[in-house]
């Protein structure tokens, strides 16, 4: 096992996660925060640069786990690695962006 293609798994699942949210927006035709807007992360995109970031997402996230070492969906410590790596930023994310669409918990007295 080779623990270089674990640390490509891990950012491919976060590169992965990170999709979702810019397809579904630009699909929608809804704008949503990008490292384009302004200020970078916090203002709104079109649903154009969506859809290319979104797609750009996958196709980073396609060469670092299809194209790095043997991925196999039956290898645990593959699969462990690609998950965690999506879970950990759709958290971040979650955090992060939430407070722009009233996500974020409110935080208890």
């Amino acid at each position: 096992m080779n623990w270089l293609d674990l640390i490509a798994y891990f950012f491919g699942g976060a590169f992965l996660t990170n999709a979702i949210p810019h397809v579904v927006a630009g699909m929608m035709g809804e704008p949503f925060q990008s490292p384009f807007a302004k200020p970078p992360g916090e203002g709104l995109s079109s649903s154009t640069v969506n859809i290319l970031w979104g797609f750009f997402n996958l196709f980073v996230g396609y060469l670092l786990v299809c194209r790095v070492g043997e991925f196999g969906l039956r290898t645990t410590s593959h699969v462990a690695a690609l998950g965690i790596g999506g879970l950990m930023l759709g958290v971040l994310l979650a955090r992060r962006f939430g407070r722009f669409h009233g996500g974020n918990e409110p935080e208890r007295s």
